[in-house]
């Protein structure tokens, strides 16, 4: 886009605009499939992009194409990715546009876009695309066809919907099929525990799929049936990889989904659905044809979020979601694992109390907290949640009776999906793990000298039992309780209780989890080649008290979480 083409509206036209509407608030960003293209086109004759694109948001009683009496609606905000514009009194826009560009409507609180009746794909943008993707590109994956000539009305519709101040939403990151069998761990594992939800809607950050985005339909049909509006972003396994750079890099995905970034309002929470995942090109070195890629907000993106920040008031809960990181507990400097313009990106938020944001990308659970130290402009910390991939282990692992894999995350967490509770600009998050017992929240473990010594000459443990009792009285010196708090994080508190003695407390250690490394370690033929066990942030220990004697013996863990409620887990000891 041209710097003549970006000039568009002032941030103070913006604010104006807004205020003089009152449909809601909302957010949105480069859209994309021209099918999906929101009640478009009301005229055959034809604008040129030099003059821009115009429309008109209207309320509509169908949900579809305008009829006689669907009204404009004035303050909804319209944006080509960039600048972002307020309807007027009539509910019309105007924005600049170049060849290649997707027109999206902000969804306002209260009201909703035309959806998808077989995905639940939200539909509120049109692709401008006249000539389509680039065929000198050779794009393995189909893009976006020739759109032809701007409409001179570009139309979105709105319907009026209850939006309650208290709801809760669904996260998912990284379900990653490589396959039609792993699309079928994703229905059995997680999609069919979603039955019946009373979530308004769920969400993807990233990496949908892995690489084959021809498995995009299928999957997109499956999490259709869990009945609610899905939203999603691309991750770095969501490319084009024949794309030269970060351009084109999305044509595949902008044809399903629409625009790589956007935004959108639910009652009083703003979502900003970011592409933080930069494209530099095909990588020879790496497997597949994929392409080297970092953690980077280009302009266009950092300033949308400047513009829709603009006209979002500061008691706004304000909701970030992307791929890769702002950081990492693995590797808190690779450029492809932490988003490298982290700065940039916090100054947009100078001054707001409310807000936090979401990743995945890692394949781990953490949680960071960012302050005036780490240049987060707020007196409240920003807390930052890389959320449990859906895919755990990228699908590694024994197969259950199901025959799913079981697909333990790296750092000890079973895969799973995480549920997002907001009440007014308030929020909390819960871990739902897709296959322990009872949702169970805390695993532990016994690790003890005599337990190496015991597996090194074969004795004969149950699998999945080779860190757990029974222990020598010999041992009990020389024995850990080993606490993996599946979501636990910086502001975990966990104690150990022994029967009905006094609670121990146990102390957090960067640690690789000792049951996650002996699962991946006997069973090496059903393990991604790439996996091993990798040090994890939440989890605990303590050693046994030097005093304990024989007997069966109840242990207790008890967890205060982020969030201030309890999860706990129990074992019985036996110490021989």
């Amino acid at each position: 886009m041209a710097e003549s083409e970006r000039s568009g509206p002032s941030r103070r036209d913006v604010l104006i605009a807004a205020a003089a509407g009152g449909a809601a608030m909302a957010l949105a960003a480069p859209a994309g499939a021209a099918e999906a293209s929101a009640a478009a086109a009301t005229s055959a004759a034809a604008a040129t992009s030099a003059a821009g694109v115009t429309g008109v948001v209207f309320e509509s009683a169908s949900g579809a194409a305008r009829q006689p009496g669907d009204k404009g609606l004035a303050g909804v905000l319209v944006s080509n990715g960039r600048e972002v514009v307020a309807t007027d009194s009539d509910g019309r826009y105007t924005l600049p546009v170049s060849d290649e560009s997707v027109v999206f409507v902000i969804k306002p609180a209260g009201y909703m876009t035309p959806v998808d009746p077989v995905t639940q794909l939200p539909r509120f943008h049109y692709i401008h695309q006249p000539a389509g993707s680039p065929a000198a590109l050779g794009l393995t994956f189909e893009g976006i066809a020739p759109t032809g000539p701007l409409p001179a009305s570009v139309d979105f519709a709105l319907k009026s919907q209850e939006e309650p101040k208290a709801f809760e939403v669904v996260l998912f990151t990284d379900p990653q099929p490589e396959s039609d069998a792993e699309v079928d761990f994703i229905r059995e594992d997680v999609v069919d525990a979603l039955a019946g939800t009373t979530a308004k809607f769920g969400l993807t950050a990233g990496d949908i799929m892995f690489d084959d985005l021809s498995l995009y339909d299928r999957l997109n049909r499956i999490i259709g049936t869990i009945g609610i509006p899905w939203y999603n972003i691309g991750g770095n396994h969501d490319f084009n990889f024949e794309a030269p750079g970060r351009k084109y890099s999305r044509e595949t995905f902008k044809r399903v989904f629409g625009p790589p970034h956007y935004a959108f309002a639910y009652a009083d929470a703003v979502f900003l659905m970011l592409d933080d995942v930069e494209y530099k090109g095909t990588n020879p070195a790496k497997p597949h044809g994929a392409g080297a890629y970092e953690g980077r907000l280009d302009p266009d993106q950092l300033a949308f979020v400047k513009n829709v920040l603009a006209a979002v008031p500061q008691d706004k809960l304000i909701v970030a979601v992307l791929h890769i990181p702002l950081q990492n507990y693995l590797d808190d400097q690779g450029p492809d694992v932490n988003l490298t313009n982290r700065a940039e990106f916090f100054a947009l938020f100078e001054g707001r109390r409310f807000t936090v944001s979401f990743s995945g990308h890692t394949h781990t659970t953490e949680h960071h907290y960012f302050g005036e130290a780490e240049g987060w402009p707020s007196p409240v910390p920003h807390h930052h949640h890389v959320l449990t991939a859906v895919s755990g282990s990228w699908w590694s692992g024994p197969y259950d009776h199901r025959g799913v894999a079981v697909a333990d995350s790296r750092d000890g967490s079973p895969n799973g999906f995480h549920i997002l509770s907001i009440d007014g600009n308030s929020y909390t998050t819960r871990f739902v793990p897709a296959k322990e017992p009872n949702q169970r929240q805390v695993r532990l473990s016994v690790d003890s000298r005599f337990h190496r010594a015991d597996k090194e000459v074969k004795r004969d443990f149950r699998p999945g039992q080779l860190l757990s009792s029974p222990i020598a009285l010999a041992a009990v010196p020389a024995t850990t309780i080993i606490a993996n708090v599946f979501d636990g994080g910086p502001k975990t508190k966990v104690t150990m209780r022994i029967g009905k003695a006094a609670p121990i407390e146990m102390t957090r250690k960067t640690m690789p989890d000792p049951f996650v490394e002996d699962v991946f370690a006997r069973n090496e033929a059903v393990k991604k080649p790439w996996i091993k066990a990798e040090p994890s942030s939440h989890v605990w220990v303590a050693r046994l008290p030097a005093t304990l004697g024989p007997g069966t013996h109840r242990v207790t863990v008890e967890a205060v979480t982020e969030y201030g409620g309890s999860v706990s887990g129990t074992l019985a000891l036996e110490v021989a």
